[in-house]
């Protein structure tokens, strides 16, 4: 299986399925005499983690990351940095009666039609369970990060038809972390969750936007043909599982807008060049502005339900499925460190491909 290392100069390389015995990644190119912060990574991965309310899977994992190599007294050693994530609370079989089904939206039939197999425990590779080594890497590339002055956030905007108030009163970045949904909008927050609660309750699932912010990135990082800076970002979330759709700026806005609308005028403040407006939400030409990097990331609604749906199996007959065990009402929520994760690697890519140019 080809497509499993994602970076030029900072690489990860993930392994692992859902069911096997455990996550795991091998990180390349990181510097050496980095201080790192263990509880940050530890509180990046119990943000992704499952079970940690009523709305997530009840799947229990702990999800303890263990450094195998590339890490010594505290401070990393510039050789890869190997870690893993043992499987503590697999069910397998709960999927013994999808072994020989198609399940609609899954990776099953795609899978089957390339590899003439699949691991129909807990979708093998095509699980989420893969962006636990997404979310250690993307945790690292944040703690080396600010060193550079550069940090990222992300947060939900919108579940189902739900959105959150972006500007006002509303909008708090304080509530994030205080609200199920990760959502900057408390009285949004709160209707997303009665969604949710209802929707699962219908053995249903709901799909929803997340928005990301890149702060302190410095002018001039990213390549400005195939290797756009926007591109990579756009590559790095559209791996992401359940992702559908990317945005940076005003995105699909900017179809609608004129020229005189969507351009982000300049002027000289204070000796400095600044940009009046960021509608390119920090990249022009695939290059950042010093801008914020501002994007949005739509995911589907997660497939597996529990309302009867027609599907086949591998004999080509038409049958009905109805899908029980551990699933997500909404993955949204515990996607945002994922982002996170995604995010800081590439800016932590081209950074150092920017250090490695301007030593040439």
């Amino acid at each position: 299986m080809a497509g499993n290392t994602f970076g030029t100069l900072l690489k990860l390389s993930s392994f692992g399925e859902s069911h096997g015995e455990a996550i795991g990644g091998i990180i390349d190119g990181f510097p050496s005499n980095i201080e790192v912060d263990f509880e940050f990574i530890q509180l990046q991965l119990e943000r992704r983690r499952p079970g940690q309310n009523v709305l997530s899977t009840p799947r229990n994992e702990k999800d303890k990351v263990i450094f195998l190599s590339g890490i010594f007294e505290g401070k990393t050693t510039g050789t890869p940095i190997a870690f893993l994530i043992y499987n503590t609370d697999k069910k397998s079989e709960d999927y013994d009666h999808l072994k020989e089904v198609f399940r609609p939206s899954h990776a099953d039939y795609t899978y089957t039609a390339k590899y003439g197999n699949r691991d129909h425990r807990g979708s093998g590779r095509a699980s989420a369970r893969e962006t636990l080594s997404r979310v250690v890497a993307g945790a690292l590339a944040q703690i080396w990060l600010k060193h550079h002055d550069v940090s990222i956030r992300a947060y939900v905007t919108q579940i189902g038809p739900i959105k959150a108030q972006l500007h006002g009163s509303a909008f708090d970045y304080k509530a994030i972390e205080h609200n199920m949904v990760r959502c900057p909008d408390m009285e949004a927050a709160k209707e997303m969750i009665k969604l949710m609660e209802q929707t699962k309750l219908e053995g249903d699932t709901l799909g929803g936007i997340i928005q990301g912010e890149i702060i302190g990135t410095p002018a001039g990082i990213g390549e400005p043909v195939f290797d756009k800076l926007h591109a990579e970002l756009g590559k790095a979330m559209l791996s992401i599982n359940a992702v559908k759709g990317f945005e940076l700026g005003k995105g699909f806005e900017a179809a609608a807008m004129k020229g005189s609308e969507h351009n982000d005028l300049m002027a000289v403040k204070d000796g400095t060049i600044q940009f009046l407006s960021n509608n390119s939400g920090g990249i022009q030409g695939g290059i950042s502005t010093g801008e914020n990097i501002t994007f949005k990331v739509a995911f589907k609604p997660v497939s597996s339900i529990k309302t009867p749906q027609k599907t086949v199996d591998k004999k080509g007959q038409n049958i009905q499925i109805q899908i029980e065990g551990r699933h997500d009402v909404c993955v949204v929520p515990r996607a945002v460190p994922i982002v996170e994760g995604m995010a800081a690697l590439v800016i932590m890519d081209f950074i150092l491909r920017q250090k490695a140019y301007n030593n040439k």
